[in-house]
C-alpha cells in the first residue's frame, strides 16, 4: 500500500518545527513524547492510538492497547458508526466502528446503503480505518472500485508494524485485482510479492466480493468465494536470517481511494496506476469528485486466546521486531484508560493542534 499524500504533508509540518521528534525502529520516542505515530512522529493522545509503532516508541507498552475483534457484519445505511475525524477518536472501538484518517465519505442511500469513499484535487483521496484490529481472521469486502487512470482503489489491513495485506485495483484495469503482502514494511530484494487476478466483471459497475483469510499458517485471497491466491508461511522464510517475512501481529481493515497518478509519485507508481489523473475528466468535472463504493464489510475474527473479558492486544514486553510476541489482554484501550500517562508539552501540543485542523479542514471541503 503506497503512503497517502497526507504523511508528506504532515512530514513538511512537522519538521518545520524544531521540536518535532522524528521516530523510528532506531531513535526511539523520549519520555515526555512517548508514541511514535504511524507517520513517524513522537507524541502523546491519539499518537498512541491507531497505527502507533511499539518498536519506534519510548517503550514497548507506550502505545494504547489494541481493541480486540469482534465478529460483525458492518453496513452503510448510514455513517453513525463512523467518525468524521480520526484525531478525535478516544481509543473507544464500543462507540465507533470505523474512523476517517483523511479525506471525505458519503452515504449515496441506495440500494439499502453504500459508502462513498471520494477522491478530489483538494483532499488527496480518502481513507477509513476499523476501530479494531484482527490478529487472524477472515475480512470480506463488497466494493465497487474507481475506474480511472492514477486512481487506486484499496482494501487491506495494516498492523502496528506495517504487517500489511493488500487488494488493489489501480487505475483503469476494471477487469482485474491485485494481491499483495509486506512484513514490517520491508519491500524483498529481487522478489515480488503481488499477484494479479483477471477476468472479473467490471469492478466499476459491478460489485464483486474481495476476500483476505488470513491464518497463522497460510494467506487465502478470493473473489466472491472463490480462491484465487494461496500464500503459505513456510514459503516466507528468508534463507539469510531463517524469520518467515509473513504478517503476524493485530492490524486494522482500511479502506482507500489514493491519488498515484500525480506528479509528486515515482515514475513506476504512475505507471502502474494507468498513468496521470485526468482531473478534466467528465466524471470528475460532473461530481466534483471520482469515488468507490463499499457496500459492506464482513469481519469473522480467529483470536487465537479466549477467556473472560478480554479487551486487547498488547505486544509483550520481551517482543522484538524480529520476535513481535502479541499477549491478549483485558486492559483498557481509552486513552485515559489505566496504563502510563504522559502530559503534552507545548510541541506536542501543537503538533495534535496542527494534525486536528489538517484532518477537519479536508473533511469540511
Amino acid at each position: 500500500m503506497h503512503s497517502f499524500l497526507v504523511a508528506a504533508f504532515l512530514a513538511t509540518i512537522f519538521a518545520a518545527s524544531t521540536e518535532a521528534t522524528s521516530c523510528n525502529a532506531t531513535s526511539h520516542c523520549p519520555a515526555s513524547a512517548p508514541c511514535c505515530s504511524e507517520f513517524g512522529f513522537c507524541g502523546t493522545n491519539d499518537f498512541c492510538l491507531g497505527g502507533c509503532n511499539p518498536f519506534a516508541s519510548n517503550a514497548v507498552n507506550s502505545c494504547r492497547p489494541d481493541p480486540i475483534c469482534t465478529d460483525k457484519t458492518h453496513t452503510f445505511a448510514d455513517n453513525s458508526r463512523i467518525l468524521s475525524n480520526a484525531t478525535f477518536f478516544d481509543g473507544n472501538a464500543s462507540a465507533y466502528d470505523w474512523v476517517v484518517d483523511k479525506g471525505n465519505i458519503m452515504n449515496t442511500n441506495s440500494s439499502g446503503g453504500e459508502l462513498a469513499l471520494l477522491l478530489t484535487q483538494a483532499n488527496g483521496g480518502t481513507r477509513i480505518s476499523s476501530t479494531r484490529y484482527l490478529h487472524y481472521g477472515t475480512v470480506t469486502a463488497k466494493i465497487k472500485t474507481g475506474r480511472w487512470a492514477g486512481v487506486v482503489t484499496a482494501f487491506i489491513t495494516m498492523s502496528d508494524i506495517k504487517d500489511e495485506i493488500d487488494w488493489e485495483f489501480p487505475g483503469a484495469a476494471t477487469t482485474e485485482g491485485q494481491t499483495n503482502y509486506f512484513w514490517q514494511g520491508v519491500i524483498p530484494t529481487g522478489k515480488n510479492n503481488g499477484g494479479t487476478s483477471t477476468g472479473l466483471t467490471d469492478t466499476f459497475t459491478n460489485y464483486h466480493s474481495y476476500t483476505i483469510d488470513w491464518q497463522p499458517d497460510a494467506l487465502t485471497f478470493s473473489i466472491d468465494g472463490g480462491v484465487v491466491r494461496t500464500v503459505k508461511k513456510s514459503d516466507t522464510v528468508n534463507a539469510t536470517t531463517g524469520i518467515a517475512q509473513y504478517p503476524t501481529t493485530p492490524a486494522r481493515v482500511q479502506l482507500s481511494l489514493w491519488p498515484a497518478g500525480i506528479s509528486s509519485s515515482p515514475p513506476g507508481t504512475v505507471t502502474w496506476a494507468g498513468g496521470m489523473i485526468n482531473w478534466d475528466d467528465p466524471d470528475y468535472k460532473s461530481a466534483g469528485h471520482f469515488y468507490a463504493l463499499v457496500k459492506e464489510v464482513d469481519v469473522k475474527c480467529a483470536n487465537l486466546q479466549t477467556g473472560p473479558n478480554l479487551t486487547s492486544y498488547v505486544y509483550d514486553a520481551n517482543a522484538t521486531s524480529n520476535s513481535p510476541v502479541v499477549d491478549y489482554t483485558n486492559r483498557s484501550t481509552l486513552l485515559n484508560g489505566a496504563g502510563p500517562v504522559v502530559a503534552l508539552g507545548g510541541a506536542q501540543n501543537m503538533i495534535v493542534l496542527v494534525t486536528s485542523l489538517f484532518v477537519l479542514f479536508f473533511h469540511v471541503l
